[in-house]
Formats: structure tokens, C-alpha cells, sequence
């Protein structure tokens, strides 16, 4: 099996569960995230169904392994196992706190949406081994992993005029290395195992909430090979008008729809466990991280929006019926659907692939702090960074730019530059990109954004969330809760048919107590520091190529402009004939 995932902030993979009689308890939403480079945590959270309170969690380490340069692997064994192992710690901590277990009701995933996994359903083993460190390891490849460049542009060759964008009115997704049918596509041309898996109709492909659904349901025995719609709309093979796999988009990337799962709502009893202290509880709610975010937020408006800040940021606005189609660089993506006969929901979503990585890389590259708190008091201290400007374009710039050739600069340093002012951009560098996708949705809609509602582990920085005011010119809400996800995935099991332990209405809906940030500077400071740093962000652009260099001339002519090369031919023509003559 080869499960690639996008590993980009918070990574949601599974689940909620809920207690009968609204003692709802969300307990499997595993929230999959990187902490540093070299390990993943699984988190399991509890939560009370009528007060949305947090009552307990479990959380399992799970180690990376990085066999080559932009390469990132993992053991979905592993995951499996860890997810196994949460589900019955956290049912020994629900006992100590005296609840009665055989009350849980239902399950809901929450999972990183662009994670691709490939297995054979025949024996439920990986497909795609590899060789580390004379370790066999089932590959598990996330977001920032680099390879399939070279395939992106290789399909861009077949597309009229090189058009990133010719899929976009069917998937909402310009072609790039961050979906889906892409890192398919590379493992079927690189993974002989793979081929002939699909061949011999062995093959499953999912994302992975659809292997962790599979798995639990039974596996080979009978498990469910589903996905919701979410999930589907990230892997640029899904029509989201039609809401079904696109026969012709299947023919470009030459993916057999055979291997694909079953696309579902958000909201539905898809199975039952099979094995564990929850045998026979439904599996009733599956949604994307970001999705499940949308929710837990309760943006069931259009025109609300939320950005979440974990590994990365996303920020989605809800469009509602309506799928926008934006003219300067967001997705239109599905937000929810949230039952059966239920309407689809859309979104016009913003990605930026580094935000709180890079509190992580001053910590383990530059090694400037030791903790990632150490970064909110270093910047604090400063207050400025002192015209230094930091564009961390690790591994490319994504919404509004979708410029993968662009790479991390660190700018307009000057002798006084200490690592306080390197912590301030920093922090800093999250809130301009966050303005620049706000800027985009803003112009997409035509309603400018009166409040900005966050989520995810770095909104526990107060300078950030400050810094984010001061620079959006508008306020910025912080749930006491953070972790939305777990809890939008809650609500999407506890409001299934058949579940029916949860109510969506807006009248029924718990509110939730936030911290407000207000802006604290004026907008003309504000516009100066965001105009700066977009300068930074062209310099950063053009760096990267997968083609090999030319051999051409590397003289010092070849530097030259044209116009100046050929006025200067002349002048030494003319002054070689005037000496002769």
C-alpha cells in the first residue's frame, strides 16, 4: 500500500464518536499532525455533544522517514495500529471517568484531504514497499514531497496551451503536485506493484479517510470502499456539478475508475465497526480537515469564513449553492453536504503551504529557539522586524500564485537584524499570506469579510492572531476552543439518518465563547509593511525547475542584454576602423 499525504497542518484523520441520551462524545477524531520533521502525532479528542465540551484525548507518535532530498514516507500499518491503539486507551479513560461506553453511538473521520493510498483488496497489505535503511516501509508520502513536479509537467504538454487551469470548471483545481490523480498518476508510471495490482483488478484507491473506513468496516472482509465528497473534490477526478467521478477527467490522468471508492455524503451511517472495544458502532460522519473546520466554526452562512493555522493555513469562505469560480488564483472546492438529500455546499478556499512549519524550521534548521514558544516571546521583544521580510516558500508558493518554482528568501537584513527581527517576519510572513488570499476571496465575492474566525494550534500565539488583526484591518475571533475540526467532524456523525443525536439548525447550536483580537494599528502602516513584503514575494519566484540546465555559453556576454551586446559590436567596429584609417 502507498498512502501519499499532503501533510499539512493539522492532519484530522479519524473520528468522532457520541454518547446516546446528547452525552455525545466525540472519541475517535484523530487529528494527524507534524510536530517537527521527524514524527506525526495521532491526537484523539472527546467531546461532550451538548455543550461541545472537551472531556478527554489520546494521542499516539508515529516517526517519519525521509529516504531521499523532498522525499516523505510513512507506514499506514502504523497508522492503523496507532489508530487502534487510541480508540481503546481513550475507552479506558472514558471508564475512569465514568461513562459508560456502550453509549457511543457513532463514529465521523475527519482526515487530510489530499492523501492518496493505494492497497490491495484482496489481502489488505501495501503495494508499494520500499527499500530505507535496509527497512521495508509501506510509503507514506506527504504534501511537501517534491517528485511528481516532473509528471505535472509532463501532463501540462497534452493541455492546450499549457493551461494549469483547463480542469478548473469541472474540479475547481488548477494541475499541480498538491492533488490527488497526480501522485496517482506518478505511482502508476513508477511502481510496477501498482500496475499490475490495477491490472488484475486488485487495486483500491482512496484517500485516506477511504482506507481508514475500509480497514474498519472489515477490511477484506466486507470493508466499505467509500469516500465523501469532500475528500473526492480534492483529487482532480471528481465532477463537482455532477458529484460523481469525471469519465473524461479519469481518461486524461488513464486512472481505471474501477479503483476508485464510492462517493457519498458527509452525513450517513457508511458502516459498522468491526473489531475493538467498538465493535458494531456506526461510522456515520466523514468530512475533510478543512471542511470539518468549516463546520466546527458553524459557517453555515454564505460569506463566512474561517482560516485554520496548523502546518499550514486554509482559509475557506462558504459560497453556499453557489460554486464560485475564482479569477485570481483560490479553489472552488465543496465545503459539505451534509446528508444524503441534502443540498451540496461550496467554498472558495486559499492554501498556504508553510505557516506554522516555519516556527518549526527556525527551530530545527537554524536552530535560533528551542521551543516553538520561544518564537512568540522572541517577537514579541522585538515588536518589529525591522524591514526584514521573510517569504518561506519551502516548497513553493500555493494560493494565489500556484508558483512551484519558488523558494524561501529572507530579505532587507542589515547589520542591526538579530534573530528577534528573523521571528517577527516570521510570524509575520503567515499573516501576509493569509491578506493576499483574503484580497482574492474578497474580489472573487464581492463582500468584503467584516471578521476573520480561526482555528488550529498556532492560534494559541497571541502575537500571530495580533499581527493578523493589524494586518487584515479587521478583527480576528478565536473560539476557546481551537481544534474545530474535531468537532465539525462530531456534528456531521451525531446528525446522520439514523443517528439523529445532533441538530444543525442554527437555533440549536451551542455557542461558543472566543477571545477577539482588534487592530491595533492604522491601515496606512498596515498597507506599507503588506505592499514590502509582496516585493520580497516576487524575488522569490523562478527559482526551481526540474529540467536540466542548458550547456550554452556561460561567458559574461551571455549576461549581457541583446541591444547592448550589438551597440557595443558597432562602437568597436567603427573605433577599430578609425584607428586603421
Amino acid at each position: 500500500m502507498d498512502i501519499w499525504v499532503d501533510a499539512k497542518k493539522l492532519l484530522s484523520i479519524i473520528t468522532a464518536l457520541f454518547l446516546f441520551k446528547r452525552i455525545n462524545v466525540n472519541l475517535l477524531l484523530f487529528n494527524f499532525c507534524v510536530h517537527g520533521r521527524f514524527h506525526c502525532v495521532i491526537y484523539l479528542q472527546v467531546f461532550n455533544a451538548k455543550t461541545a465540551e472537551l472531556l478527554s484525548h489520546h494521542q499516539v507518535e508515529i516517526q517519519q522517514k525521509f529516504p531521499k532530498e523532498g522525499w516523505v514516507e510513512q507506514d499506514p500499518k502504523e497508522i492503523l495500529k496507532s489508530v487502534h491503539e487510541c480508540v481503546e486507551r481513550t475507552c479506558e479513560k472514558l471508564q475512569q471517568l465514568n461513562i459508560d461506553i456502550t453509549n457511543i453511538k457513532a463514529i465521523g473521520v475527519s482526515n487530510q484531504r489530499e492523501t492518496t493510498v493505494v492497497w490491495d483488496k484482496t489481502t489488505g497489505e501495501p503495494l508499494y514497499n520500499a527499500i530505507v535503511d535496509q527497512l521495508i516501509l509501506f510509503m507514506f508520502l506527504v504534501w511537501l514531497d517534491l517528485r511528481t513536479q516532473s509528471t505535472v509537467e509532463r501532463l501540462l504538454k497534452r493541455i492546450p496551451g499549457k493551461n494549469k487551469s483547463f480542469f478548473k470548471f469541472r474540479t475547481g483545481l488548477p494541475l499541480s503536485t498538491y492533488f490527488s490523480a497526480v501522485k496517482l498518476r506518478w505511482l502508476l508510471d513508477n511502481v510496477e506493484e501498482i500496475r499490475e495490482a490495477v491490472d488484475d483488478g486488485r487495486a483500491m484507491f482512496g484517500t485516506i479517510d477511504s482506507w481508514l473506513i475500509w480497514s474498519l468496516t472489515g477490511g477484506k472482509n466486507g470493508g466499505v470502499h467509500c469516500t465523501d465528497v469532500t475528500n473526492a473534490s480534492r483529487t482532480m477526478l471528481f465532477n463537482i456539478h455532477s458529484l460523481e467521478w469525471d469519465p473524461e477527467l479519469c481518461q486524461f490522468f488513464d486512472i481505471p475508475v474501477e479503483i476508485l471508492p464510492k462517493v457519498r455524503s458527509s452525513s450517513e451511517i457508511y458502516g459498522l465497526m468491526k473489531s475493538g472495544a467498538l465493535t458494531g458502532v456506526p461510522i456515520s460522519g466523514c468530512l475533510g480537515d478543512q471542511s470539518a473546520a468549516l463546520v466546527g466554526q458553524m459557517c453555515f452562512q454564505d460569506g463566512q469564513a474561517k482560516n485554520t493555522y496548523g502546518t499550514g493555513c486554509f482559509l475557506l469562505c462558504n459560497t453556499g449553492q453557489k460554486s464560485v469560480f475564482s479569477q485570481h488564483g483560490l479553489l472552488t472546492t465543496i465545503a459539505y453536504k451534509l446528508g444524503r438529500d441534502k443540498p451540496v455546499c461550496y467554498a472558495l478556499e486559499g492554501s498556504v503551504a508553510i505557516a506554522g512549519a516555519v516556527v518549526r524550521w527556525l527551530r530545527d534548521n537554524l536552530g535560533i529557539v528551542k521551543t516553538a514558544q520561544e518564537v512568540e516571546k522572541l517577537a514579541a521583544e522585538a515588536g518589529t522586524s525591522y524591514g526584514c521580510y521573510f517569504v518561506p516558500a519551502f516548497s513553493g508558493l500555493y494560493a494565489p500564485y500556484w508558483e512551484p518554482s519558488a523558494r524561501g528568501i529572507i530579505c532587507g537584513l542589515t547589520q542591526f537584524t538579530n534573530k528577534k527581527h528573523i521571528a517577527f517576519a516570521a510570524l509575520e510572513a503567515v499573516c501576509f499570506q493569509t491578506r493576499e488570499i483574503l484580497d482574492a476571496m474578497n474580489k472573487d465575492c464581492g463582500i468584503p469579510l467584516n471578521q476573520l474566525q480561526v482555528d488550529g494550534g498556532m492560534t494559541n500565539n497571541k502575537v500571530l492572531m495580533q499581527l493578523q488583526s493589524d494586518i487584515l484591518c479587521i478583527p480576528v475571533v478565536k473560539p476557546s476552543m481551537p481544534e474545530t475540526t474535531a468537532l465539525g467532524a462530531a456534528m456531521a456523525a451525531g446528525a446522520a439518518e439514523g443517528v439523529g443525536i445532533w441538530s444543525l439548525n442554527p437555533g440549536d447550536l451551542t455557542a461558543v465563547t472566543c477571545e477577539r483580537f482588534e487592530p491595533q494599528i492604522n491601515p496606512e502602516e498596515s498597507e506599507f509593511r503588506y505592499a514590502r513584503w509582496k516585493k520580497a514575494v516576487m524575488k522569490s519566484m523562478g527559482w526551481e525547475t526540474s529540467e536540466a540546465p542548458s550547456n550554452g555559453d556561460t561567458s559574461i556576454f551571455c549576461s549581457l542584454p541583446l541591444g547592448f551586446f550589438i551597440m557595443s559590436s558597432m562602437i568597436m567596429l567603427i573605433g577599430a576602423k578609425y584607428v586603421s584609417g
